[in-house]
């Protein structure tokens, strides 16, 4: 299992958002199994030849995401993530929802914000 990452330095996205995404697909793929370790920040930032902070802000956010978990000094592993991000997309639905319905929207004005949003972050 070897970690295939590559970062486009000509992309709009910025490379620690694209090392997040595709660690992050990478696990809830399966593509990274669960416990796989990930290389050290030093090191991955040394093979992708970027910054270690930028490795770092990627690793933070995905952590901050229950996809990935740091041991210590044992390194960085896959979590679990699907049970982390279901919780997360549940409580960021359910504080929506609260905003939408102190805002005086509809139950069919705010499913039309949520649907557009959707549009817009999965281009469809």
């Amino acid at each position: 299992m070897t970690l295939r990452i590559t970062v486009d330095t000509d992309s709009s996205t910025a490379p620690y958002e694209q090392l997040r995404a595709q660690i992050s697909e990478s696990a809830r793929s399966g593509a990274l199994p669960v416990g796989y370790k990930l290389p050290t920040v030093r090191g991955l930032a040394e093979e992708l030849g970027l910054a270690a902070n930028t490795v770092a802000k990627a690793y933070k956010s995905l952590e901050a995401d229950g996809v990935i978990e740091t041991r210590g000094r044992h390194g960085t592993f896959v979590a679990a993530a699907g049970d982390a991000a279901a919780r997360l997309a549940a409580t960021a639905a359910a504080t929506f929802a609260s905003e939408a319905r102190r805002l005086g929207l509809s139950h069919e004005a705010a499913r039309a914000a949520v649907d557009d949003a959707l549009r817009a972050a999965y281009g469809a």
